[in-house]
């Protein structure tokens, strides 16, 4: 079965993904095999790889080609899938072929794959002849079934258990060869009934409990897909899969010229599809044909959509011709204005007329009235035209059709209370416009329980319209999209507390370049609810989180990354180096660490005699922001962040409106100054083993997916990689042709190349429609967001939308955003605030600012300018900051906590 062949092609791909020491290890150990199976089977996937340069897996099909011992040419698809796939998988590609070059080809299967053999006028087969598109695969295995000695065995086994080949002597058994000629001849009779019910037996046989035909269409669909790759080779020889494969072809080909009878004669056999379908079930459309495109449908053919309803007396006439009888209530839905009085108009004119249906008043137009008097008795008045009145053929089926072409699927039952009818009478009026082929029978309403009745026409449409739905589907989303879709990837909203839900969000921030000064204000306090700094100093300190630095910003501030220690080789690889400072003291500090490991401040002080602290804290700072040098708590970044000296500036230098720091007499000498507290050390050695530049790919392609969910090549240009987004370019194509990504054009306007993880796709589509009432999350209050933050894409992977300022991703800086539209920017250092096109309709912006100080994230909000100009007094902006609790200065507005 399809199950075991894919457990089986897994186990062979992650054989192959291991070494050879570690996958003997593994089968000796997990499978119990000896030392020398365990070689072989190493051995034999190796061979494999080594002839075709891959191996068959859950992931990948082989077709190979080569030529046999006779100079023939075969080819061999190599598939783990199984023989219920492979059989009619092969039996659809030989009537392919057939149908299209008339080329006759010889086949044989097995679980391990499909060996054909060509003709010698062709030497080979198109790749996409043997890549059948699912929806036509039951086509092709019922024209091919009857032609196969498949159908003829299990035609004989059918007829034996219904006792239609009798034994001429009970106490004797009949020879195979006389049961297959005994079998042969009735088959000889029976082709002349298609609805043979043996016939019929035989073919739900094959196709049911032979056949999986379910899982082929599966498969295919995965190679249509390309979550299945095909890799198409020609070999010299047969590799060894190939060879396994042949040698059940010579078993199966030795005596094929002793056919029996019956497989000769099986090729005029024809079926009865009809039968054969109910037999085999009706086909499932109820999750192919789309809810709203039905309800909408069905309000056009019933004239009650914007733009088919009746806005005069002649249009009501054409309404009732169209649609059929309609009570006073339905006309006047149907009506854009004073329906009564249209219809009163029709009725005056004798254009109309009223009858009586299953004790119902009801209008039609006058032309019906022969079909309504013929079919359900109704009476009619007097003074109608003879033409209208003469007898009409097949009147009933004519409403009934009337009723389909105006109605979506619809049940027995609902046509017979629509006319009063009796159940039986409709359902034999129903079946024979189903043998006119006028209306079909299945399961068509995604709500329904039961088989319905549809109109060809209807049905045709219901389908054009849910593939232009789908369609519509798979186009790429707008910017604003992705900008709804990151923060619910980063989890930003959600309810998520404590120790692992800071490790789940490190997880996907890990190597990204973080700005410190809003990495425990604005970053993580966003996805972790109820932050606490301690945590991360609790990961920092046991080794299991390691930070670096990535570049200072200004004397207090800088960019860091944050590494779980144990993949920090891998990411940190693939990054661009920051320069590294060349002085004295930093080549002391350098020394100093490596030949003592990690020190503490006073240990520091022995790097060079002489020099003072604050020389001492701006070499070391340096080194930090290099990222050579890292501490075993973030503590002196938080100093740092707080105005304690670095060295960078005067010494003591404090930033505005924070505390100085302050300590005992005699402590600052012992214990060193805030920024310098905690143990260093070098970065180097938490780098090895150095990783191969493509282990370094890999780790780092994986990462970006990770973080950005849709990876494209602007959100890699901000990731400062090394050779930016063709260093990872080939691992993600490797990645997608292996099934682990996908492929394709996503978001609009970015570019092609785009890659994502599997169901990434269906969430950022779910998120098209701001106001899909599916995604509660869209309503809520708009999020302020670090412009530098991963999860807010504008200025990085999205351009900033049109406005009058200059809005960066810069350090302090903060972004309004609300269901993905950016509403302002503000940075708090320069006290400048950018507004957007969309903060003129969403004015919640300006309370969502004054919420930071309010819940005492920030001191004070003070603006001295928007859009780059001294603020007007008059903007519609200024009054949305003093609705927000902004008021005037002698600067600007301001807002104090």
């Amino acid at each position: 079965p399809l199950e075991l062949g894919r457990a089986l092609g897994a186990f062979q791909r992650e054989i192959r993904e291991v070494d050879e020491a570690v996958a003997v290890t593994r089968l000796r150990d997990e499978f119990q095999l000896d030392e020398f199976a365990a070689n072989n089977v190493v051995q034999y996937l190796g061979e494999q790889a080594e002839a075709t340069g891959v191996v068959p897996d859950d992931r990948t099909i082989v077709v190979e080609r080569f030529r046999d011992e006779i100079g023939d040419w075969r080819v061999c698809i190599l598939s783990p899938f199984g023989t219920p796939v492979h059989a009619p998988w092969a039996m659809a590609i030989e009537r392919r072929l057939i149908d299209k070059y008339e080329m006759r080809i010889e086949t044989m299967w097995g679980d391990d794959g499909i060996v054909i053999r060509l003709p010698e006028a062709a030497d080979q087969i198109p790749l996409d002849e043997l890549l059948i598109d699912p929806e036509d695969i039951d086509d092709l295995l019922m024209a091919t079934l009857p032609q196969t000695s498949l159908f003829s065995a299990r035609f004989r086994e059918c007829a034996a258990r219904a006792l239609l080949l009798p034994r001429r002597r009970p106490d004797r058994r009949t020879p195979l060869w006389q049961q297959r000629q005994r079998s042969a001849d009735l088959l000889a009779v029976a082709a002349k009934y298609p609805s043979f019910p043996i016939l019929l037996e035989t073919s739900r046989e094959c196709l049911q409990d032979v056949f999986d035909v379910p899982a082929l269409r599966e498969v295919l669909g995965q190679l249509r897909s390309r979550a299945v790759r095909v890799v198409s080779v020609d070999t010299a020889r047969a590799s060894p899969f190939a060879q396994s494969l042949l040698f059940n072809w010579i078993a199966a080909y030795m005596y094929e010229g002793d056919a029996p009878l019956a497989e000769r004669r099986a090729a005029a056999l024809a079926l009865d599809r009809d039968l054969l379908r109910d037999l085999l079930g009706a086909e499932e459309l109820r999750e192919l044909l789309d809810a709203g495109v039905l309800a909408d449908l069905e309000l056009e053919l019933q004239c009650l959509s914007d733009g088919r309803r009746a806005r005069n007396a002649d249009e009501l006439h054409d309404v009732l011709r169209r649609v059929g009888e309609l009570s006073a209530l339905d006309i006047e839905l149907r009506c854009e204005g004073a329906g009564a009085e249209m219809l009163q108009q029709l009725l005056i004119e004798r254009r109309s007329i009223s009858v009586m249906i299953g004790g119902e008043e009801r209008f039609i137009a006058a032309e019906d009235a022969a079909r309504y008097r013929d079919a359900l008795g109704c009476s009619l008045p007097m003074g109608l035209p003879m033409a209208f009145t003469d007898p009409v053929a097949r009147p009933l089926e004519e409403l009934a059709r009337r009723y389909a072409r105006t109605h979506g699927p619809f049940l027995t039952n609902d046509l017979a209370r629509r006319f009063g009818l009796p159940v039986d009478r409709t359902a034999v009026v129903l079946g024979v416009l189903q043998n006119e082929e006028r209306l079909v029978v299945g399961e068509f309403r995604p709500d329904g329980v039961a088989r319905e009745w549809c109109d060809v026409q209807v049905l045709q449409q219901l389908r054009r319209r849910s593939l232009a739905v789908l369609r519509r589907e798979v186009e790429p989303v707008n910017h604003f999209a992705l900008a709804r879709f990151l923060p619910a990837w980063h989890g930003i909203g959600a309810d998520r507390r404590g120790l692992d839900a800071l490790i789940e969000s490190l997880t996907m921030l890990q190597g990204a370049s973080l700005v410190a000064s809003s990495l425990e204000t604005d970053v993580l306090p966003l996805r972790v609810r109820g932050y606490r700094p301690t945590d991360l100093d609790e990961l920092c300190t046991s080794g299991e989180v390691v930070w670096i630095g990535a570049g200072a910003l200004g004397a207090n501030d800088g960019r860091i990354r944050l590494y779980f220690a144990d993949q920090m080789p891998l990411l940190a690889a693939g990054l661009e180096p920051a320069e590294a400072p060349s002085g004295t003291l930093h080549i002391a500090l350098r020394q100093m660490l490596l030949d003592h490991g990690a020190s503490f401040w006073g240990q520091l002080r022995a790097a060079q005699v002489g020099a003072t602290d604050a020389e001492l804290l701006a070499a070391l700072w340096d080194l930090v922001w290099a990222g050579e040098i890292t501490n075993d708590s973030l503590a002196p970044v938080r100093a740092v962040l707080g105005g304690a000296a670095t060295g960078r500036g005067a010494p003591g230098r404090v930033a505005k409106g924070t505390a100085r720091q302050r300590s005992r007499p005699g402590r600052l000498t012992r214990l060193g100054p805030p920024s310098g507290v905690g143990r260093w050390s070098l970065v180097a050695p938490l780098l090895r083993p150095a990783p191969t530049t493509t282990q370094s790919a890999h780790a780092l392609a994986l990462q970006l997916l990770e973080r950005h969910g849709v990876l494209t090549r602007e959100a890699v240009a901000g990731e400062g990689v090394v050779g930016g987004f063709s260093a990872v370019y080939g691992v993600l194509k490797v990645l997608e042709e292996r099934g682990q990504v996908r492929r394709g054009y996503f978001v609009e306007g970015l570019g092609a190349a785009q890659f994502t993880l599997p169901g990434v796709v269906d969430r950022l589509r779910s998120l098209r429609d701001e106001t899909d009432a599916l995604h509660p999350e869209l309503a809520v209050a708009p999020t302020v967001f670090a412009a530098t933050d991963p999860a807010q894409p504008f200025g990085s992977t999205l351009p900033w939308p049109t406005s009058d300022g200059r809005p960066a991703r810069s350090a302090g800086a903060t972004v309004v955003v609300s269901a993905g539209h950016p509403l302002v920017w503000f940075d708090r250092r320069s006290h400048h605030l950018i507004t957007f096109p969309d903060a003129h309709s969403d004015v919640s912006w300006g309370a969502a600012l004054a919420a930071q100080v309010k819940h005492q994230r920030l001191r004070s909000i003070e603006v001295r300018k928007i859009n780059g100009e001294p603020v007007p007094r008059d903007s519609p902006a200024v009054q949305v900051l003093k609705q927000a609790g902004l008021v005037e200065s002698y600067r600007g507005l301001v807002l104090r906590g």
